[in-house]
């Protein structure tokens, strides 16, 4: 089964003897539309603007910034590699991944 013959399930059946066709399917067409297009602009974008500005700061950290996990360890940063970090919390060193990095204390 297509994705238009889908469509055309969906539409409502025909009035008075009216023949079933695209000009009915069209207001159906329209709603799917819409609401493709609010998923986008409420969900989608708004995500994608969060995932960029995080890899931003990830990729932006130095060694010496204070950073905040995301098992909300408190740490300085002493190294920093292609996809791991070495945090200095009081006197122990670890090493966590750079995605695991939550947030950048000022």
């Amino acid at each position: 089964m297509s994705v238009f013959s889908t469509f055309l399930l969906m539409a409502p059946p025909p009035q008075d003897g009216q023949q079933q066709g695209v000009g009915s399917m069209l207001p159906t067409l329209i709603m799917f539309g819409a609401i493709i297009v609010i998923f986008y602009f409420f969900m989608i974008r708004p995500q994608k603007k969060r995932q960029l500005e995080h890899q931003k700061m990830i990729d932006a950290l130095k060694p010496g910034d204070k950073v905040i996990t995301s098992s909300g360890m408190h740490g300085t940063i002493e190294q920093v590699n292609d996809k791991t970090m070495v945090l200095k919390v009081d006197t122990v060193k670890f090493t966590f991944e750079k995605s695991s990095i939550v947030n950048k204390v000022d």
